[in-house]
């Protein structure tokens, strides 16, 4: 039964072949970023066994609490990436500074962004967290990296990928033609394709976002929540589901496997930051992957992998998910007072 099974590294193979000039330097960055994964995702279900939960006692770049996890997570990351000759330099939201590669190993073409940990609030409480990842392709000839080689808009990531680690630990990944979704099998330790071709449903009748967060909203996403809580008696004359994990990847596997819509808008709370998540690791990876699988995303205003980046840990406004819903989204930003 196993045998005609695609595994993760077999798909990636396969693709890499339609590609004139492949190098197999991708594909090999990929599978380090696998195995990666799959180390996180048995530290996050031996939890309390392996002494891995609870705060860290210390804080990220972006001044909020690590958990141990965070930081274990974020080595797994480091140490798996940086050996193979794959990439020249990482970034990632727990570091203050880019990590280039050390001087004893070989640096590679590709600039790695990640998201060890994401909704790492969630692991006490034995909730779905992730890890987010997003490729880009460093300039030609690079040897000395900068911060300034990561600063690409979104349009220009090569790969982008996020691991959800729930019931089961799942792989969701695009390169640019369609999303992909891979489960890993523990008897053999492989990811399996398991969700091929994932596509959001245009229409929706489910939303997330922060509720408590209401007096903050601008206008635009009040008067979108307040006809989705109007239901069948207001003008858009269906009921709607809420839903809020605090874990963006969870969020968005939702979006992906049933349609629906995220929202972590600018409000007066946030609006001094720019917004509430960070665009290279978090708004970018998943505009990539929501786009290619026929969803739409935007702060609101502009499309988010068009914003030219000036800082590796930049915030903005996401609104993304469901085609139709977000599209409504954007017209009541554009008749804003």
């Amino acid at each position: 039964m196993h045998n005609n099974r695609t595994t993760i590294t077999q798909f990636l193979i396969e693709e890499q072949r339609h590609i004139q000039g492949a190098t197999g330097d991708f594909t090999a960055l990929l599978n380090d970023i696998v195995t990666a994964c799959k180390v996180i995702s048995n530290l996050v279900n031996y939890g309390a066994l392996v002494g891995v939960l609870g705060s860290a006692d210390t804080q990220n770049v972006q001044g909020e609490s690590q958990k141990k996890l965070d930081v274990i997570s974020n080595e797994v990351f480091l140490k798996s990436n940086e050996w193979a000759g794959h990439v020249s330099a990482m970034a990632s939201e727990e570091m203050e500074d880019i990590y280039p590669i050390p001087e004893q190993y070989p640096r590679g073409k590709y600039l790695l962004l990640f998201d060890p940990l994401d909704g790492s609030s969630n692991i006490d409480i034995n909730v779905s967290v992730g890890t987010i990842f997003s490729i880009l392709r460093g300039p030609e000839g690079l040897t000395k990296p900068t911060v300034a080689d990561f600063l690409q808009p979104g349009v220009k990531q090569v790969c982008a990928g996020y691991t959800l680690y729930g019931p089961s630990t799942m792989m969701v990944l695009t390169t640019g033609s369609g999303v992909n979704g891979f489960t890993l099998d523990q008897n053999i330790g492989e990811f399996i394709l398991s969700h091929p071709n994932l596509r959001i449903a245009p229409d929706s009748q489910e939303f997330a976002i922060n509720v408590s967060n209401m007096r903050f909203w601008k206008s635009p996403i009040k008067r979108y929540i307040d006809e989705c809580l109007a239901g069948k008696d207001g003008v858009r004359g269906k009921d709607f589901n809420m839903r809020w994990i605090a874990s963006m990847v969870a969020e968005v596997h939702r979006i992906l496997t049933r349609g629906g819509v995220f929202m972590y808008p600018l409000d007066s709370k946030n609006q001094d930051q720019g917004g509430r998540l960070r665009l290279m690791y978090e708004a970018n990876p998943m505009s990539f992957i929501i786009e290619q699988a026929g969803g739409m995303s935007t702060t609101g205003h502009e499309r988010i992998m068009e914003i030219q980046p000036t800082s590796v840990h930049q915030r903005v406004p996401v609104i993304l998910g469901s085609k139709n819903e977000v599209e409504r989204i954007i017209a009541y930003h554009l008749t804003e007072n």
